[in-house]
């Protein structure tokens, strides 16, 4: 894509090849090299050596001189006027750069391509290769082929780029990185609608292929390019330079899940220990790190895993640390750009490397965003820092306190929405809220049941796990006891009050029917836990009773509360039948014995009473007069007859019409 219509297969022509203007005393056509030397086929015996890395060069002065001003400053300034040798080791591209250079010096075609392009402008930028010497000199012309030819061209900046690895710092300082990051950044956001385009991961022989080429190996104008067909070309870059990329895609306005996309596929690339086994091929079957068929390509590095600590190779150590390091700095801060599970995985790596604490608390907040999205695969990650316990539970301890704070600023920050949509938006983001709660509660209950297994596990870190989250988190807290019950079956130790503490984290009151047939027959469990599951299910078969008409309370009985009762742990009873007779023979005992009770009570009552009354009689006063006594007996005789007047009156309603008035008695006392 982006090609030039005057690319040729075996690379490209600028002016029919890049030649001197000017003839100078020594003419030749040609290098003629012999083993690790260079010679100028010419009759003039040459009169300089030039000496780069282990490559020696049998050159003559005068072309040099006439070229470059480094030269110039080398030969002149050295008080030796018959200096016949120079050593050039700091050249930027080494000795092919300067048999490029050198030729050109000479007057002999050269072609340039992307594949050389860069290193034969750094070495033309270091020795002086300007226009002050002489009109149209390297340095022009090399910068007129980035500009005009490579930066127009889609792979050829790929190739370019590629290339500056190993240019550092002259193809930083000459804009060379950026300005062939800018190119690709604008190509990979651009409409591919219309245009010709050239993507591959095949390798690359050629620089760039002929126009009949590439027209014929694009696609149709009706076949659809995918979005994501600039993935595999950028993934070949070092991490320097690919994060120069992925930062000026950012900048053209990319799509966040686009770039997420991106930067998993480079990982899965460069860091293979970071994707599942299998990932890391590519479509040919080869693999990923060998996929541009460069010698000269590091390729993917492979994954470090620490064996006694001292024996990690530091420089695969480094590379790896870099690598992190950088994807944790430009992933996109939007929440769904890449998958949670990457996310921790690339996590668990950045603790395993020892990252920056700054760039692991960072890339922990961005796991808390999106923490429901986990597996529990994903969250069993090891104790790198030679902790007692095998995984990480301080680690997921923080990851679920960052969640907890991103739930509660998303739902009290609702005023960003418009008044209209304001109470709509809150019963949607409280309902969101709280199915994301519930998805980490099951996911925090399986980790846990995971974990208890561990004998180091303290009790402390269990329940502050367990009592992370609100009670509103869980509907339900079957997975709860099973990670309580798991823990009690690893730690046999444990004294009343600890498994008494432990069981503080549940709530039997929701826990289902399967759930408390387990619990009323777990020896585990202490007594005072076991009688609260039988009195908390009891009130819910009363209340569910109550709650369905009578012709199908009898149904009810054998119906659970939870289908899934498979999930349980294997000690459930063979059948739910017998369950819920053992559940039966248990509330009726529990019965039996509250009306023991209130027998004995009514007992202990009338002994009561009977003391009372013996008291009364032993404490009882003197015998009162005759007239004290007749008053007494007028009263309770009044009394009586009130009472008795009474129940007629009640019994006969119409009897003070019918009989008369009674006469009061008037009899003397005396």
């Amino acid at each position: 894509m982006w090609e030039s219509e005057t690319e040729s297969v075996s690379g490209r022509d600028y002016g029919n090849a890049v030649q001197s203007t000017t003839t100078h005393g020594v003419k030749t056509d040609s290098f003629e090299q012999k083993g690790q030397s260079w010679f100028v086929a010419t009759d003039i015996p040459s009169d300089l050596l030039v000496q780069i890395e282990d490559v020696t060069f049998h050159l003559h002065k005068y072309p040099l001189l006439s070229r470059s001003g480094k030269m110039n400053r080398i030969i002149y300034e050295s008080r030796d006027a018959e200096l016949s040798k120079i050593c050039l080791d700091e050249l930027p591209g080494g000795p092919e750069a300067f048999e490029l250079a050198a030729k050109f010096c000479y007057g002999i075609a050269i072609d340039l391509s992307a594949t050389n392009i860069s290193g034969l402008r750094c070495a033309a930028e270091y020795l002086e290769m300007t226009e002050d010497l002489e009109e149209g000199n390297l340095i022009i012309k090399t910068e007129a082929f980035l500009s005009y030819v490579v930066l127009s061209s889609w792979r050829d900046s790929i190739l370019v780029l590629k290339s500056c690895e190993k240019l550092s710092p002259w193809a930083e300082n000459l804009q060379i990185v950026r300005r062939c990051s800018e190119s690709i950044a604008w190509k990979a956001c651009a409409n591919p609608k219309g245009i010709k385009w050239q993507y591959t991961g095949k390798p690359w022989k050629v620089s760039s292929p002929t126009w009949n080429q590439m027209k014929d190996s694009s696609p149709s104008r009706n076949q659809q390019v995918p979005p994501d067909w600039w993935f595999e070309d950028v993934s070949i870059l070092w991490i320097d330079h690919f994060v120069r990329v992925i930062t000026a895609i950012k900048v053209k306005g990319m799509r966040h899940e686009l770039i997420g996309s991106s930067i998993m596929q480079y990982a899965a690339k460069w860091l293979p220990g970071l994707i599942k086994e299998g990932s890391g091929l590519s479509e040919d079957g080869s693999n990923s790190s060998n996929s541009n068929g460069s010698s000269s390509w590091r390729g993917g590095l492979h994954m470090i895993v620490s064996g006694s600590g001292d024996e990690v190779p530091s420089v695969q150590a480094k590379d790896q640390r870099m690598i992190v390091e950088s994807l944790i700095s430009i992933l996109p801060q939007q929440k769904d750009s890449v998958s949670c599970s990457f996310l921790l995985r690339l996590l668990r790596m950045a603790n395993m490397l020892k990252v920056a604490p700054a760039l692991i608390t960072e890339l922990e907040k961005r796991v808390g965003m999106q923490f429901e999205q986990a597996t529990l695969a994903d969250l069993l990650i090891p104790c790198f820092n030679k902790s007692e316990t095998m995984y990480d539970v301080d680690l997921v301890q923080r990851l679920l306190e960052h969640f907890i704070v991103q739930e509660q600023t998303e739902s009290s920050s609702p005023s960003r929405y418009p008044f209209s949509d304001k109470h709509k938006h809150d019963g949607s983001q409280r309902g969101t809220n709280l199915n994301a709660k519930m998805r980490v509660a099951r996911l925090v209950d399986s980790y846990l049941t995971e974990v208890s297994r561990d004998r180091n596990l303290s009790l402390t870190k269990f329940q502050v796990l367990a009592e992370a989250l609100p009670d509103s988190a869980r509907t339900c807290d079957d997975g709860l006891y099973r990670a309580i019950d798991s823990y009690l079956k690893a730690h046999p130790t444990l004294s009343e009050h600890e498994r008494k503490r432990l069981c503080r984290v549940m709530d039997c009151q929701k826990l289902s029917v399967d759930a408390c047939m387990h619990a009323s027959q777990n020896e585990r469990l202490p007594l005072r836990v076991v009688v609260q599951v039988l009195f908390s299910e009891q009130v819910k078969i009363s209340n569910a009773i109550a709650n369905i008409p009578l012709k199908d309370a009898e149904e009810y009985h054998y119906q659970p509360l939870v289908s899934n009762r498979k999930s349980l742990l294997g000690a459930t009873p063979q059948s739910f039948q017998e369950g819920w007779t053992a559940a039966k023979k248990d509330i009726n005992t529990l019965k039996f014995e509250l009306e023991t009770v209130k027998t004995k009570y009514v007992e202990l009552q009338n002994d009561m009473d009977n003391l009372q009354r013996q008291f009364d009689k032993i404490a009882k006063p003197k015998q009162a007069s005759a007239w004290t006594s007749g008053w007494k007996k007028l009263g309770k005789l009044t009394k009586m007859t009130n009472v008795e007047t009474h129940e007629i009156s009640s019994q006969v309603p119409n009897a003070e019409q019918t009989t008369k008035t009674p006469r009061r008695w008037r009899n003397s006392i005396s």
